[in-house]
């Protein structure tokens, strides 16, 4: 079985689509796109106000759109949204490119960053799950076409359930395998406890610092870029944050609004490192204008994995990007993103602790408060 994109041709040029109740400030979509090295040819954002199940909006905003993919000679479409499989066909019928949703855009994502057996495994999982019902499309023609006696079955409809099976087949070897991963940590989550340490799960939005903040506290080697998603491994580090107090930091997979349903159930046992921490610590970018929203995506996560009641302890990074309340914002630090001020930041969410990763300013007063919760 083919991966999820070896028959497109590495398209270039995207002309990404959103819908403006979707759209945040920080035009998400196209860090997604820019995380595949695809150039946003143009970007459209659109009011829906005629619902349409063939397009999931009016045919003449549909057709338009079409004409304007020609117009910028797109290589392929990408919606801010999910699309049901019948509308993907129908949009690539109706503008002649391959058509993406969001769905599939971050599932592509994870699996370019997908660099250990357990992500891989994972993504897979996420990417047949994914595929599974959009199957028919490459067998509608033959299916169209079939014949022969009454009751008997033509080539195109024997292929795709041949296909179906084995995808659901693998489907239900990758959970299995994914299913032992997990039996694995919950060996090692029993370890931790007949040793009583602490473990604190690092969580929050992707790209907000929790690779550069495991790096800071613990001198461990995980990748950290200025990308989204650059790790999807939960990655451990036992760091003696104070005489007789060893802690177990945890970096978990970044979230992000909308993660598709299918990532989720495929990380489900490295997600859950942060339902069964001790100490949650949520970090957030302090210099993005979605830092609010941010912090909702997150915290609805944390809820449906059942993680609500644990401490959590929030952390606002990157204030070396924050105009400090005496300057104007052009004097802030150095690549400075924000007009907002740290104060007015740390009004928004009362208790938290201010640190800049990058600057290792910050990191004792967070030690501190993890030894004041260290019971």
């Amino acid at each position: 079985m083919q991966k999820l994109y070896d028959t497109l041709e590495k398209p270039k040029r995207a002309f990404l689509i959103s819908i403006m109740e979707n759209v945040q400030s920080g035009n998400e979509i196209e860090r997604l796109a820019e995380s595949l090295n695809l150039e946003a040819a143009a970007h459209e954002k659109i009011r829906i106000r005629e619902k349409n199940p063939k397009f999931g909006m009016g045919s003449g905003k549909a057709e338009s759109l079409a004409q304007k993919a020609a117009e910028i000679k797109a290589d392929l479409m990408i919606f801010d949204m999910s699309l049901s499989p019948s509308q993907q066909r129908n949009w690539e019928e109706i503008s002649g490119l391959p058509v993406i949703d969001r769905q599939e855009l971050i599932i592509k994502i994870f699996a370019d960053r997908a660099s250990t057996k357990e992500a891989e495994l994972q993504v897979r999982l996420a990417e047949l799950t994914y595929l599974l019902p959009r199957l028919s499309h490459k067998y509608i023609d033959l299916s169209r076409q079939r014949g022969g006696r009454y009751g008997t079955k033509g080539a195109g409809e024997t292929k795709l359930e041949t296909d179906r099976r084995k995808l659901e087949k693998r489907i239900h070897q990758l959970e299995k395998e994914i299913e032992n991963v997990g039996k694995q940590r919950q060996m090692q989550r029993r370890q931790r406890e007949r040793n009583k340490m602490r473990v604190c799960a690092i969580v929050g939005y992707t790209n907000a610092g929790k690779s550069s903040l495991l790096n800071a506290l613990t001198g461990a080697d995980v990748q950290a870029e200025d990308k989204l998603f650059v790790t999807l491994d939960a990655v451990t580090r036992r760091l003696l944050i104070a005489p007789d107090k060893p802690v177990l930091f945890t970096d978990t997979v970044g979230f992000i609004r909308s993660l598709p349903h299918s990532l989720v159930k495929a990380f489900r046992s490295t997600l859950e490192e942060a339902a069964l921490a001790d100490i949650i610590i949520h970090i957030l970018d302090a210099s993005d204008p979605d830092i609010e929203s941010n912090y909702e995506t997150t915290m609805t996560v944390l809820k449906e994995l059942g993680a609500m009641d644990i401490p959590t302890i929030t952390l606002l990074n990157k204030i070396d990007r924050l105009p400090s309340a005496a300057e104007p914002p052009a004097s802030a630090g150095e690549g400075a993103v924000s007009s907002v001020t740290l104060d007015e930041i740390q009004n928004r969410f009362p208790g938290s602790i201010a640190v800049s990763v990058r600057n290792k300013t910050g990191l004792d007063a967070l030690k501190d408060r993890i030894i004041s919760m260290y019971a």
